[in-house]
């Protein structure tokens, strides 16, 4: 049976401040929490006591209840805290106090020291008798980091030294409960409320999920890097996105003041999630860039697909005019690329960026193909924006430079190496070749067959992306046929020496 105690306060006791802030702002109260467990993971039955304190408006009340886990408590755990297996083998389970508990935690705000272990156990705990429960959670740990910024150490110990908190059985449930609440009192007689209330307000901030969605397709999302994917009615894609913490980048689309128009229609129409785990941060930029490309997400307004792709390619002959024309991406070689520079959304933007670019450094528009070309005249060069390169005044090849010069920002990168090559990331070797992402495999052996299936097309926001990770990846250079270069070993990104060597 769960022994309930009598409190030792009332609302009397507390200080005015937390008194006025307790009823005016949040009018439910707080649950101070704390739990034992076996030491075992919160997949399986393993609290072994559970204690609440409840504050609100009508006064203090203690709870706290032994339980019998669903396994030994090992010795070194018994030592700990005192919880023998004797004690809890007529202790009443989980299930057995779960309506109370329930109770006693509903529209109240979670307080617990390092909250992430407390609410864990508790909700899986909750989870496996078919009850959801989702509070609202607030970590004492990273309050006191907000409060005390300048002490290096948080953990409940660290703050009942620091604060002279009272506290009897180390390692108890409802003595830690006690001190996290005599922590509370504390913070309340040393900051101002206004203060206190604007950390508890950041750090309780939680995601008001979509109506429509499944609140378990947000639990299941890891806290690990990848891709995720919102789906609408008739599973039509809305948005695509990548984190290295999913679940954390998810649920932040959905906070409650929505801080977009984007993320507020977006919360109303999502019916779906779902996800793709990456071994890193450029495997999940890799396979959302390929995603948004080939799914074509509504609401996604970046890395869309850019069939009109194009690019200035500026003529080496120095001997006539500068000879400037127009590529796209597939009449392109980037082991030997030239003089490429851009790439633009289409011709009329390249176009305008180069006419911008002649009348900034004083080039000649006709030799641009900007203008048509009259022999013996130009309109530009009487009006002094240009040095009459087209009329003889100015050597091409001092045009031809001043050309160069304008475009070097824009200078497209040529491929370093002879092949394909693989950018190790934890277990993934990201197969590229030319600029171009083929995938990702689990060792050289398999990059083989991954290129046999055909080079894909060039990508803008994935050559952006490799030019800006190869300088501080490890790379494999791979033969031919996929396979690891002669020597297997791994080396780091270098540009093709003069001899073409990698």
């Amino acid at each position: 049976m769960a022994s309930i105690r009598r409190p030792p306060h009332t609302l009397f006791d507390l200080p005015q401040s937390m008194n006025a802030y307790t009823c005016a702002n949040l009018v439910d109260g707080f649950a101070f929490v704390d739990i034992e467990t076996t030491g075992g993971p919160a997949q399986h039955a393993s609290i072994t006591e559970i204690a609440v304190i409840e504050v609100d408006a009508s006064g203090v009340r203690e709870w706290s209840s032994l339980i019998r886990p669903a396994m030994r408590i090992p010795e070194h755990i018994e030592r700990l805290t005192g919880i023998h297996n004797d004690m809890v083998a007529s202790a009443p389970r989980f299930e057995d106090v779960a309506d109370e508990l329930f109770d006693r935690l509903e529209g109240r705000i979670f307080v617990a020291h390092n909250a992430r272990f407390d609410h864990g156990h508790i909700k899986a705990a909750f989870r496996r008798i078919g009850v959801n429960i989702r509070p609202r959670v607030l970590c004492t740990v990273k309050l006191s980091r907000r409060l005390f910024p300048q002490e290096r150490r948080h953990s409940l110990d660290h703050l009942i030294a620091r604060h002279d908190l009272k506290v009897g059985s180390r390692h108890r449930a409802l003595s830690d409960a006690q001190a996290i609440w005599q922590f509370w009192q504390h913070i309340h007689d040393t900051f101002p409320p206004r203060q206190i209330e604007t950390h508890i307000r950041e750090l309780i901030a939680r995601p008001t999920l979509p109506p429509y969605l499944d609140p378990t397709a947000v639990d299941a999302l890891p806290e690990a890097p990848g891709v995720y994917l919102f789906y609408g009615e008739n599973d039509i894609p809305l948005y695509i996105g990548k984190s290295t913490r999913l679940r954390s980048r998810v649920l932040s689309h959905f906070n409650a003041d929505h801080q977009s128009d984007r993320e507020l229609s977006l919360s109303q129409q999502v019916r779906r999630i779902d996800h793709i785990r990456t071994t890193g941060e450029l495997g999940a930029l890799l396979e959302e860039a390929r995603l948004i490309k080939s799914l074509q997400p509504i609401l996604n307004r970046q890395l869309r697909r850019n069939r009109d792709l194009c690019a200035w390619r500026l003529d080496k002959d120095l001997a006539g005019p500068a000879g400037i024309s127009l590529a796209r991406p597939g009449e392109v070689d980037f082991h030997h690329p030239g003089q490429l520079y851009g790439f633009f959304r289409n011709r009329r933007a390249a176009v305008e960026r180069l006419r911008a670019l002649s009348a900034e450094h004083a080039l000649c528009p006709p030799l641009l193909g900007l203008e048509k070309h009259t022999p013996g005249r130009c309109f530009n060069h009487q009006l002094r924006r240009c040095r009459g390169a087209c009329m003889g005044l100015e050597p091409y090849a001092d045009h031809h430079a001043r050309v160069e010069a304008a475009l070097a920002h824009l200078k497209i990168e040529s491929w370093p190496y002879r092949g394909a090559i693989g950018i190790r990331e934890g277990d993934a070797l990201h197969v590229v070749e030319n600029w171009c992402y083929y995938g990702a495999v689990s060792n050289e052996e398999d990059a083989g067959p991954l290129i046999a299936r055909g080079k894909p097309a060039f990508d803008f926001d994935i050559y952006k992306l490799l030019v800006r990770w190869m300088e501080r990846q490890l790379v494999v250079v791979l033969r031919p046929d996929g396979a690891a270069g002669d020597d297997g070993v791994p080396r780091l990104y270098a540009p093709l020496t003069d001899e073409g060597s990698g």
